[in-house]
């Protein structure tokens, strides 16, 4: 690990210089702020180690730089659990899994206290169809097999073994790196053709995540509104982690947790936005799914926008602008 880190902004700058892509910070934790970061180059390849806290970020248009259009941007997970949302993919990533990102879209990201692995590719270097970045944006490639456990063992290892190489060496390498990265995607496309049942899931949870704050949002509205029965969409989800119920309410909550975490809107009026007719029964919820409740969240962000005294504006009072 690099030199540890204890303080956001000293985090930020030292990212910035990475040249890890910006985004906007949301929640961390309130313990002890802990990172580091080791960026290292191999011909056009760079890759940056990160050790961050637990917590939450997310990157829009205020962030966009026009040298992200340039490149490609491939995370991996070696020690904690994370989730990547981008476009209509939602990545659940453990140890050794992969993500490919667009730098140039929106992306949220979420994470325990954790180490990942940032790989920036060239576009000219690695090149993907339109059609076939969007399928594969936010998409998990698993790690510990095919093509993706050769790229995820290549990356944790590569970030402290990158000395020695001469410019030619450098080069020749790293063309072999991406070319393993680009089977990795191709493979994970050919895994990625939907079965009749799932692109219909796809279209599902694409319908709730449109109409998360519609508070009438329930199964036989969904079934109903994708011409198959109540007992047909349940059997959809019957392999899946969560139900169709519990999926819309733990995706509520989420959107709730963000909105708390970001904005001055009262906790009944979070609640209400996302389709939660009673506070009493948002608070219940809150507290059993993350162990604390909502008001403690947002006393949390209120303690951390307010401006402490001859601060700058811009530092405190704002969202802060730190790399990921």
């Amino acid at each position: 690990m690099g030199l540890v880190i204890t303080d956001i902004e000293t985090f930020a700058e030292t990212l910035a210089a990475s040249g890890v892509p910006p985004v906007l910070s949301g929640r961390h934790d309130g313990g002890e702020f802990r990172a580091a970061v080791v960026a290292r180059d191999l011909g056009p390849l760079r890759l940056i180690e990160l050790v961050t806290p637990e917590g939450e970020c997310f990157r829009d248009a205020r962030c966009a730089r026009d040298v992200d259009e340039e490149l490609w941007q491939i995370d991996l997970v070696t020690r904690g659990r994370a989730r990547v949302e981008q476009g209509r993919g939602t990545a659940e990533l453990w140890p050794t899994d992969l993500v490919l990102i667009d730098p140039a879209r929106p992306v949220r990201f979420a994470s325990t206290a954790s180490t990942h692995v940032t790989m920036l590719v060239p576009r000219r270097e690695l090149r993907l169809r339109p059609g076939d970045a969007a399928r594969l944006a936010g998409v998990r490639i698993r790690g510990h097999q095919g093509p993706g456990a050769l790229v995820s063992s290549l990356a944790r290892d590569m970030v402290r073994s990158l000395t020695g190489f001469r410019a030619g060496e450098a080069d020749r390498s790293a063309a072999a790196v991406i070319e393993l990265i680009s089977v990795a995607l191709s493979a994970q496309l050919g895994d990625a053709r939907p079965c009749p049942d799932e692109a219909l899931r796809d279209r599902v949870l694409g319908y709730i995540e449109a109409r998360l704050s519609d508070p009438d949002l329930v199964p036989a509205k969904i079934a109903s509104a994708h011409g198959i029965s109540v007992r047909r969409l349940h059997k959809l989800f019957e392999r899946q982690p969560l139900t169709v119920a519990a999926l819309i309410r733990r995706r509520r909550l989420e959107r709730c947790r963000a909105d708390l975490a970001q904005s001055d809107r009262t906790i009944a009026a979070v609640a209400a936005r996302w389709g939660f007719a009673h506070p009493a029964h948002f608070s219940r919820l809150f507290k059993a799914t993350y162990g604390y409740n909502a008001a403690a969240l947002k006393s949390s962000n209120r303690a951390r926008t307010v401006m402490a005294p001859g601060a700058e504006p811009g530092k405190d009072g704002d969202a802060q602008i730190t790399e990921r």
